[in-house]
């Protein structure tokens, strides 16, 4: 959270800091080496050949060395400062060498630098003091306290601020004396001292609410307001003499009012920071809706921000939120995305808590290996960071060091300065001789135009001279073209003849190739016509074998069922038989009857199939109510083995299928699965959509088949019987059932394939046209 507040101070108060590194470093980004390495060159040219030591060198001294500092090349940079310095000294013009000081500081401050910027900054004020250049000392200690801020080292920064404000009081420059009070407000939030950053606060307040009602600064201050109660403790609320229960009202009244003034001035870099508070007040005050809502509003504006850290951490600040409500997985693609941003721009806070929260969410999910994995992270980020800290510790303490003789040294000069005073009549005249250098400036602009305006015209003569060039090749090529046109009519007469010559080659080698393509199609066709009756010389034969095989199975399971149907009836007329034997008898009549019924049933269904015009009749109907149907008139079957059948298969499964044909193919597989499942076994019927098809799976837990027997009735028009095979209660089989519903099936566009192991059950999954 506070970083978001520190993102809204850095863009309302450090003016001097903001608008000289992005003149510095914006302009170097967006250049091109090569042009601005040139333009230095230039620079260096017009010095080199300024013989006077006069203002206008000084001007020219400038600009090389702001050239050099936008290509970051350090040497020749405080190489030409020092020059500045020299010459500025020499000619009493120390206009130049404060300026030269204090842009030096600035170009080693936005390399971190702290040390040469430090002192580079106290040589600018001691010139500036010395010519009573009181913007720029206000200036200059502003980017002091954001160098110490930067550190950090709030005692310096702090000090440096408040020595800011009785400048621009003298000036009375209201908007910088309220943006001095904010950046001591944020020191002190800094330095959780929030009674005092309440005070510092409430006169920037006053002071940006008498500009208008709608400025950034008010905005800003809100905000800062809204954080300030947000971070307040007990004690801080009795020094300010408001009740602590109060603490989220009055956050989130303040908070209210910058978003007004923020949307009001449609302001990103504001309303990322207030959204991102109000988040957190409002999940303080219980109202998850808003919260959420909030947090989401703090992401959507920081991502608008050039600055990705900021929308890094509305990330993770959203991430806490999923995690409060367990829902890891937005927290997860949240925390990833902020790593991502904090791996590009190297920010190394954002890593490791992302890595922490990481760790934490794998924890709670039961991923121990990957919960690890990230706390290593977390604690390799977290070591990188005291490092870096260390660095800065030891920083703090060169530039204390420094500090202490630099401030001596200032407080002896300033017991010297009452000279200063008398200095203010020669104030007219430094001003006339500043209008005369900005004359020279504006002259000197005068020469780069007209260098540039000579270069234009050089490249437009150059141009011309091109224009000229390409004019006398377009009379050259017309030249030459009348030449080939001589020679063409010249090869007309030999052309029309190789025409002619040619025209009957072409028509001589289409009508071969004709012919050969004629014949090609011809073998082709044959071919194919071949393979046709060859695949239906096997479909015969293979028909053929199963009519035998049907032949064979009637012959022999017929007789056996009728004879003992004579047998019983002759018993019957001796009456020599008893009641229990006559049960007994009766029921095995009974079963063997069954099975003779359902084979002749089955045969009688295969011989409909195989008769020329039988076609199915295909109807979009609901797949569960048809296997509910078969299912209830096989309950008993099943229920003398113990079976459970489970149809799980959803009401509405609609297909586009003959409902007769279907219900004989469920039938013939729950018939197998009951017959070659043992006894308390479990069959279970389910279906999924597949695109345009929907299949309905029949599984067991029954005694497999073997694979030789999978592969074969996989395989392609497979019209062979099986061996008829006994049950695991002995139960008699036909061998034609299964090849009973490959014909259907396929004659429904659909397919039937199966999957077992030996022992290990099976599943037939019967694939049908979905009716849509």
């Amino acid at each position: 959270m506070k970083n978001s507040f520190k993102t809204v101070i850095c863009h309302l108060s450090l003016k001097f800091l903001l608008l000289n590194s992005l003149m510095l470093f914006g302009i170097a980004a967006s250049a091109q080496v090569k042009t601005a390495q040139q333009k230095a060159d230039s620079l260096v040219s017009v010095y080199e050949k300024h013989s006077n030591d006069d203002s206008a060198k000084l001007v020219i001294l400038k600009q090389v060395y702001k050239q050099f500092m936008r290509l970051k090349n350090f040497d020749k940079s405080e190489a030409y400062v020092n020059k500045t310095i020299v010459l500025a000294n020499k000619i009493d013009q120390r206009k130049y060498a404060a300026d030269a000081y204090y842009n030096l500081g600035l170009f080693y401050h936005g390399f971190t630098n702290f040390l040469k910027a430090e002192g580079n900054y106290y040589k600018a004020i001691e010139v500036y003091t010395a010519i009573n250049d009181l913007d720029m000392i206000g200036g200059t200690y502003l980017n002091l306290g954001a160098l110490y801020n930067g550190i950090p080292d709030y005692a310096k920064a702090l000090e440096a601020n408040q020595k800011a404000i009785p400048i621009y009081l003298k000036l009375k420059s209201d908007l910088d004396l309220a943006s001095c009070y904010a950046n001591v407000a944020e020191i002190y939030q800094s330095l959780n001292q929030q009674v005092e950053a309440y005070n510092y606060l409430q006169k920037a307040l006053k002071i940006f609410g008498a500009v208008n009602e709608s400025n950034r600064g008010l905005a800003v201050v809100y905000s800062m307001l809204g954080s300030t109660f947000i971070e307040a403790n007990e004690t801080d609320f009795s020094k300010l003499g408001i009740a602590s229960n109060q603490k989220y009202n009055r956050a989130l009244e303040y908070l209210m009012k910058g978003l007004k003034v923020a949307e009001d001035l449609k302001d990103a870099s504001v309303l990322g920071p207030i959204y991102q508070d109000l988040g957190t007040v409002y999940e303080f005050m219980g109202n998850k809706d808003l919260a959420l809502n909030s947090y989401l509003k703090a992401t959507e504006y920081t991502n608008k921000q050039d600055d990705k850290s900021y929308y890094a951490i509305s990330l993770l600040a959203l991430s806490d939120f999923y995690i409060k409500e367990t829902e890891f997985e937005k927290a997860t693609r949240l925390l990833q995305e902020a790593l991502k941003i904090a791996q590009h721009n190297k920010l190394l806070e954002i890593q490791r808590n992302a890595y922490e929260k990481l760790s934490k969410i794998e924890e709670k999910q039961g991923n121990f290996n990957q919960s690890l994995a990230y706390y290593r992270l977390y604690i390799s980020f977290k070591d990188q960071i005291f490092n870096k800290e260390k660095e800065n510790e030891i920083t703090r303490r060169q530039l204390q060091l420094d500090f202490t003789i630099k401030e001596n040294d200032y407080q002896y000069k300033q017991k010297l300065t009452d000279v200063e005073l008398q200095r203010q009549v020669f104030l007219a005249r430094q001003q006339q001789q500043q209008l005369t250098l900005r004359k020279q400036e504006l002259a000197l602009s005068d020469k780069e135009k007209s260098l540039q305006r000579i270069t234009f015209l050089k490249k437009q003569s150059d141009l011309e001279n091109e224009k000229s060039a390409i004019d006398e090749q377009r009379l050259l090529a017309l030249l030459a073209k009348a030449e080939k046109e001589k020679e063409i009519d010249l090869q007309s007469n030999e052309l029309r003849i190789n025409k002619n010559v040619n025209t009957f080659l072409v028509v001589l080698a289409t009508i071969l190739f004709l012919s050969g393509a004629f014949v090609f199609y011809t073998q082709r066709k044959t071919a194919k016509l071949n393979k046709i009756v060859s695949e239906q010389k096997r479909e015969l034969e293979n028909l053929g074998k199963v009519k035998d095989k049907i032949f064979s199975v009637v012959s022999h399971d017929m007789r056996t069922p009728v004879n003992s149907l004579i047998s019983f009836i002759q018993l019957l007329e001796d009456g020599s038989i008893s009641q229990d034997k006559l049960t007994k008898y009766a029921g095995n009549l009974k079963n063997t009857l069954g099975y003779t019924s359902s084979m002749m049933e089955n045969l009688l269904n295969w011989a409909s199939s195989q008769m020329q015009g039988f076609e199915p009749v295909l109807e979009k109907f609901d797949i569960q109510l048809c296997v509910q149907e078969v299912l209830n008139s096989m309950l008993a079957i099943a229920d003398r083995k113990a079976i459970i059948i489970e149809n799980n298969i959803p009401s509405g499964t609609l297909c586009l299928a003959d409902m007769n044909m279907t219900s004989l193919i469920v039938r013939n597989l729950i018939s197998n699965a009951i017959k070659f499942t043992p006894n308390n076994g479990v069959i279970k019927l389910n279906s999924i959509n597949d695109g345009k098809k929907v299949k309905i799976s029949i599984m067991d837990n029954g005694i497999g088949m073997p694979t030789e027997q999978v592969v074969n009735f996989n395989t392609a028009n497979h019209l062979e019987t099986g061996k008829s095979t006994y049950g695991t209660n002995k139960e008699k089989g036909t061998g034609i059932g299964l090849i009973l519903c490959k014909t259907f099936t396929k004659m429904m566009n659909g397919s039937l394939q199966a999957n077992s192991e030996l022992n290990n059950g099976s599943v037939f999954t019967l694939s049908l046209p979905k009716g849509i």
